[in-house]
């Protein structure tokens, strides 16, 4: 079956990944290509329509990002979004100049013309806006079809050539009719058929991994999270006994965790499992460090080097399936300039340079909540398919200060009480990440008629949408004195807890 695509433009836009999961939710299939990609690759993707986002520049300034003007030739629809909306004005011969008053948060928006791109909204509805320019002539074949107070012309179009532009921004949550807006343009404008769906997506990725595995085998480093979790099984359905999943148990995992991954892949699953216990040969690594970047690098370090020794002893082995999600993907392709590095990401991928293997990355097309639905559909068990993210690195970053089996213990130990009882609150699902931190401090305290001086333990709860910003969640003063209680009165060794109520920025949600 011919899959129907919708292209994304990159112009830098904090939203632009939201806009692809956008035409993705009305199930039509989109991807991200920079602002400046070859004419010639955006004609092979043969996409059925084009979305340029927005993004923080002015189109007038010097060395503002501009795309091939052929995109606008191609026949098929573009819809421009704030950035996009200018920047098809000014290519075009209309004129784009600073706004007396900008434009940002929410405004009135009032259709002029309810045809295309606006059947079905209501005449007054409220739009996310975020400017600081605006279009002072429109380009010839244009007309208005919407405004606000500060915007005579919020929303453009030329339906003899199907180009269309908004000032504002549809894929956020703020816009009152912004899905329908987006279906309208998917559906109405483009023709798209919403046909991509994650049983249909389960059936090529089998077939794609099978035709590329052909008689080889496959090895998997399998951590017991949701990305790992749902490649393995990807990969197991299409080639079988050839996938070998290695899971290296490093000591650094929670409570019960290690048994878990067992029973459910090995057992339920029917997989090959190698099971490395290496507990033991990463607290050696570990000893005297304190330093958390030098924790992450040498727990990477050893992880490569055991799952080399494992994948040794595997005959002929010639891939290496891994989790790249479809946010690694784009920004290693985006034109914006790389992001300052504020802690390294523990994962797998420095494995296929030192191991000259083919990588099997059938979730690259793929956001986050989209493996999740995938899990779903492939039976993975709730309570991995809606674990909250767990670093790499796991409790070592966790465990402030130096790492010992007992500090450890204490922490796995609290960890547990904290997550039993957020559950028990039934908040798990609406917090991005809930966990216990070990203190490298000890305080006073009094328990019975004695004088104690023991560890602190701090608990982090925060609500998020993607990981990259989040706030502090105001869990009820109940559950918090519940979660004091227990782990003072049940774990050995705490004598205080207490609450993080820091959010990112200017505070990263990991302690290290």
């Amino acid at each position: 079956m011919h899959q129907e695509k919708v292209l994304v433009l990159d112009f830098g836009s904090q939203y632009t990944q939201l806009i692809a999961r956008r035409v993705r939710e009305a199930n039509v299939y989109s991807e991200i290509f920079p602002y400046n990609a070859p004419i010639g690759k955006i004609k092979g993707f043969a996409p059925k329509g084009i979305i340029l986002s927005g993004g923080p520049s002015s189109v007038y300034a010097e060395g503002a990002p501009l795309p091939d003007p052929a995109i606008f030739s191609l026949g098929v629809p573009v819809l421009g979004l704030c950035y996009g909306m200018q920047l098809m004005a000014h290519m075009l011969g209309g004129k784009v100049a600073r706004s007396a008053r900008r434009e940002y948060g929410r405004a009135e928006l009032t259709v002029d013309d309810d045809k295309g791109l606006f059947w079905g909204v209501y005449e007054n509805s409220v739009v996310w806006m975020s400017h600081g320019d605006r279009i002072e002539n429109l380009p010839s074949g244009f007309r208005a079809i919407a405004h606000t107070a500060n915007s005579p012309y919020a929303a453009m179009s030329n339906p003899e050539n199907r180009l269309y532009a908004l000032q504002f921004h549809p894929e956020v949550a703020h816009t009152d009719e912004g899905e329908r807006i987006i279906r309208n343009f998917l559906f109405d404008i483009c023709g798209c058929k919403p046909e991509w769906k994650m049983s249909s997506f389960i059936d090529q990725a089998v077939r794609d991994i099978k035709d590329k595995v052909g008689g080889g085998n496959v090895i998997c480093a399998l951590s017991g999270g949701v990305d790992s979790s749902v490649v393995a099984l990807l990969v197991h359905r299409a080639v079988g006994d050839a996938l070998t999943c290695i899971f290296v148990d490093n000591g650094l995992l929670r409570k019960g965790e290690s048994r878990k991954v067992i029973d459910t892949f090995q057992k339920h699953f029917k997989m090959k499992l190698v099971h490395v216990e290496a507990s033991r040969r990463f607290l050696e690594k570990l000893r005297g460090v304190t330093e958390p970047e030098k924790k992450r690098k040498i727990i990477g370090a050893e992880f490569i080097a055991i799952f080399e020794e494992e994948a040794g002893k595997i005959e002929n082995v010639e891939f290496l399936a891994q989790g790249t999600l479809y946010p690694d993907v784009i920004e290693s392709v985006s034109f914006k300039g790389p992001s300052a590095v504020i802690k390294s990401h523990h994962n797998v991928g420095g494995l296929p340079d030192v191991m000259k293997l083919k990588l099997i990355e059938p979730l690259r097309e793929l956001f986050k909540d989209e493996v999740r639905v995938l899990g779903k559909e492939l039976d993975l068990p709730d309570d991995i398919c809606w674990r909250q993210p767990f670093p790499g690195p796991g409790l070592a970053i966790r465990c402030l200060g130096e790492i010992t089996a007992g500090r450890l213990e204490i922490l796995r130990e609290a960890d547990a009480i904290v997550l039993e009882e957020i559950k028990k609150a039934g908040l798990y699902n609406e917090l991005w990440q809930s966990f216990a931190v070990l203190l490298p401090v000890r305080t006073v305290g009094v328990m019975g008629d004695e004088r104690t001086y023991e560890s602190a333990v701090a608990i982090r709860a925060v609500q998020s949408l993607d990981g990259m910003t989040a706030d502090w969640a105001k869990l009820p003063y109940e559950l918090l004195g519940t979660l004091s209680n227990r782990i003072i009165n049940e774990v050995k060794g705490v004598n205080r807890v207490v609450y993080d109520i820091s959010s990112k920025p200017p505070g990263t949600i990991e302690w290290e």
